[in-house]
């Protein structure tokens, strides 16, 4: 438990995708791949709209009700009591909406409660709203717009035939123009400071499993015209050791233009999540926002997975996968009381306006996950 080459991250080798080795679903069955690789032919987000930072005030949040067993396993019922406890918690500060598929709508409506609104008119695959949704962008004056990252699966990696055509359906649903970007990924890829600057890492976009081929210039070109960004703060990240290749919003967030937050592993942790971490600090630390303004990188401490409730040896205990909400931050604890408590007060110093609000989510970190790879924001126009 303590050999600090199988650290913090390393719990995270096969999250998903052991769910996937288990129920036999491999790339080869992942529905419509050819659909959802957006690079050719695809529409070039319009250039007077950008996607905001995630604390702006928010219409409403996205979720996504699990049902399927052949990701999930035989019981449902942990993850689904996540995704209601995630819902309800959010449902105290802003309207939320759960898309779940029509034989499960009525248990979401149940489990969920009468502050959330649960449809069954966009069927989903899984949960991961935040990979899946549209990212929703504003013009400042007035005007809501839509971009779908072209899903498909984490690079074919997981059945998604209904997953795909979520992005499509909420833009439709909300009534605002929607167009596809010129890349293939997922919202968890990247971060936006909402003034023009991204941050990802190249394992999971510079991928041939979703881009191949791409020089990394053309890509970033593609990213910024479908964020309104006109700057990528490059990680290398880790290939091929978690379903996602190493989401940035796990390890490292935008607070603010200027301003960001990575989550550290233990000193002794020496895995390759732990290594990908401190570099991100590091490169974050040296870097300037869009406009040429110093950043300022703030840490937030991972917990001890020696301490933390959890024994399984995929899950992921990721402060850092918060979720901004009208009032509050909504955010995990993982059974480590000390780290529990400092990350919190951590969160309260960067927000100081705002509820900080710990949830157990033990069965989505089991998952691969947190609480913002299943929710998406519906900025105000």
């Amino acid at each position: 438990m303590n050999d600090p080459t199988t650290g913090r991250h390393a719990r995270r080798m096969l999250n998903r995708r052991a769910f996937l080795a288990a129920a036999g679903v491999t790339a080869a069955g992942a529905a419509i791949a050819t659909t959802t690789q957006g690079w050719a032919g695809s529409t070039k987000a319009a250039g007077t709209f950008r996607v905001p930072v995630e604390d702006v005030r928010h219409t409403r949040t996205w979720m996504a009700w699990p049902d399927r067993t052949a990701i999930w396993g035989r019981d449902l019922s942990g993850v689904q009591a996540n995704i209601a406890l995630i819902a309800r918690t959010i449902a105290k500060y802003e309207p939320v909406i759960v898309c779940a598929n029509p034989a499960s709508a009525a248990k979401a409506r149940s489990m969920c409660g009468s502050t959330v609104t649960v449809i069954d008119s966009i069927p989903v695959d899984d949960c991961w709203m935040r990979d899946t949704g549209p990212v929703f962008r504003t013009d400042g004056a007035g005007g809501l717009d839509a971009v779908g990252l072209s899903f498909n699966g984490w690079g074919d990696k997981q059945t998604h035939a209904r997953d795909a055509l979520v992005a499509e359906r909420i833009a439709a649903y909300a009534k605002v123009p929607f167009t596809r970007a010129d890349f293939v990924g997922e919202g968890g890829a990247i971060e936006q400071d909402g003034a023009g600057t991204l941050m990802a890492t190249r394992s999971s976009l510079l991928n041939k499993n979703r881009n191949p081929g791409v020089p990394e210039g053309e890509l970033e070109k593609a990213m910024c015209d479908a964020y309104g960004a006109s700057k990528v703060i490059w990680f290398d990240g880790v290939y091929g050791q978690d379903i996602t290749d190493d989401h940035v919003d796990a390890t490292s967030r935008f607070l603010a233009p200027g301003k960001a937050l990575v989550q550290m592993p233990n000193t002794a942790d020496n895995d390759a999540f732990a290594k990908d971490a401190r570099q991100q600090y590091q490169i974050l630390s040296t870097s300037t926002t869009a406009d040429g303004g110093a950043m300022a990188a703030n840490k937030l401490q991972g917990p001890d997975y020696n301490k933390i409730r959890s024994t399984n040896k995929n899950f992921l205990a990721a402060y850092a996968n918060y979720y901004v909400c009208n009032g509050a931050v909504i955010s995990a604890h993982f059974g480590d009381k000390a780290t529990d408590e400092a990350a919190k007060a951590t969160l309260a110093r960067l927000y100081p306006d705002r509820v900080i609000e710990q949830l157990n989510i033990d069965s989505l970190g089991t998952g691969g996950g947190g609480i913002h790879c299943v929710t998406q924001q519906q900025p105000a126009a």
